[in-house]
This record gives C-alpha cells, structure tokens and sequence, in this order.
C-alpha cells in the first residue's frame, strides 16, 4: 500500500511538473511573432524598422520567406506565419474572397505609390495617338494604374464604376486610342524598351531598382490601397498584433522612417501621421 500511495505522488508530481513546462512552452510561442515577407520593399521595413522595437519588447521575431505575396497569404491563412506587411486591402479582400479566407488589415502602414514610368520616351507631352501603355494585370493594380491614366488625363472612366474595380472595359474615353496593355508587373520594368509608357508599383519599382525619382507622376493613393499590417481575423486581438501596431505607432519608428523617406519615397498614411 505504501509502494501505491508512493507511487501515486510521484505521479502527481510529474504531472504538476509537465504541466508547468507546457505553461512556459505556451508562454515561450506566444513571444515568438512568425512573419512572411515578400520581395520588396515593405517587408525590408518591417525587418529593419519594427523587428528591432518588437525585440526590445521581448518579442523573438522569425521570418519565412516566400517568392511572391500570394504564397505568403496562402501560408498566413493556414496558420504558417502570423503576420505579412506587404498587400494592400484591396488586394486582401480579393484574396479572401477567391480562397475563402478571413484575413484582415490591423493598421495602415508606409506605401510606396505606383507611377507612370517612361520606355521609348521620357516625357508625358510626347504621348501621342496609339501610344503603348503597359499596366499591371492583377486585379488591384489594374485599377490603380487605370485610375493613373486618368489623373494624367489620357483617359476617362465610366463614372459609376467603384475606383477599385475599375478595369479596361470600363475606359468610357481614349482619344489618343491609346493601346493599354496588361501585362504580369514584375514584366513592365523589362519591357520598357518596347513600349512607350509604362504603369508600375512601387514594390516592383523598388525591386526593378528603378530610382523612384524617374517616375514622371505618381498616383494618389486611395485608402484601399494602402498597405496594412495583415494577420488572420482570429487573432486580431492577440497582444503581438496589438504590439506591432503599437510599433508602427512608436516615435521610434517615426524617426527611423525619416531616414529612409527622402526625396518622399515613401506615403505616410493618416495612421502614422505625427
């Protein structure tokens, strides 16, 4: 009985102390913040601007990389990383709504506007009629450059269409006939030697290295294309999420963006505004 009763309490014991060690396993992943990057710039930023304040918080900050922002979606919403920088809603929102995903924006955060880039030419006064026009092809950016195209005043787009979904079909006025070809953005940089203007986002841009300076007008930037700190809608609330907006936030980051935004490299959303 006694060899029972013994072997009861060392039971217990490595049961309290199991759970123990769980408690400091849990406590240990929930300081550890997975992000996905993707080539470009916005991911570039968070590591260099916000890991360093997350890290001084406690946090330990891994990082997976992905070769495009649709794989690093894909693995954020199946619980592989916690957290990207690089999309903007729009693009967010189409992704959710073609993967049945639920994934949200915590926060707005520094962008880099798309611009009109020239190829055969290096100035918007020598547009001329049947000009090639090349744009982004994806959903999301196709509208932005069509909207850029607009602001220049080479088209006109039909005025009841929502500005994010606007696509060529919605092109009401083209009196240059202009030829407004999609093609995949990583492509436009390489193609302008063959056309005469080119529409290109700031990650390529940045990725192209293409100073940012050469773009002969940049877009306005609409809230929906802003980018924004993303994660899965479940984990919103999460401190670490609320820790990284917080970091974004931070004075610290303010004054680390000044060194990097010369020439105005960089739009700073209402959020972040000082």
């Amino acid at each position: 009985m006694k060899k029972s009763v013994l072997s009861g309490v060392i039971g217990l014991v490595g049961a309290v102390l199991l759970l123990a060690g769980c408690g400091k396993s849990n406590e240990a992943e929930n300081t550890t913040i997975r992000v996905g990057t993707s080539p470009g710039p916005y991911s570039e930023l968070f590591l260099e601007g916000i890991k360093p304040i997350l890290e001084k918080e406690g946090y330990t900050v891994t990082e997976t990389a992905f070769d495009a922002l649709l794989q690093a979606d894909v693995a954020l919403n199946e619980g592989e990383v916690d957290v990207n920088v690089d999309q903007h809603t729009a693009y967010l929102e189409n992704f959710n709504e073609n993967s049945d995903a639920n994934l949200v924006g915590l926060v707005s955060i520094p962008t880099v506007p798309a611009g009109i880039f020239g190829g055969r030419k290096d100035s918007l006064k020598q547009v001329e009629e049947g000009d090639t026009i090349a744009i982004p092809e994806d959903a999301s950016n196709t509208a932005r450059a069509l909207l850029l195209l607009e602001k220049v005043g080479w088209i006109k787009l039909d005025e009841k269409v929502e500005p994010i979904a606007a696509t060529t079909s919605n092109i009401v006025e083209n009196p240059l006939n202009l030829d407004v070809v999609a093609m995949d953005s990583a492509q436009i940089p390489r193609s302008l030697q063959d056309i005469d203007f080119g529409v290109i986002p700031g990650s390529i841009v940045y990725s192209a290295n293409i100073p940012a300076e050469d773009s002969l007008l940049s877009e306005d930037i609409l809230k929906q294309y802003e980018l924004v700190v993303t994660v899965d809608k479940k984990n919103a609330e999460q401190q670490w999420a609320k820790d990284i907006v917080a970091a974004y936030k931070s004075d610290e980051f303010a004054e680390f963006l000044k060194g990097k935004n010369k020439n105005n490299y960089w739009f700073i959303p209402a959020d972040l505004q000082k």
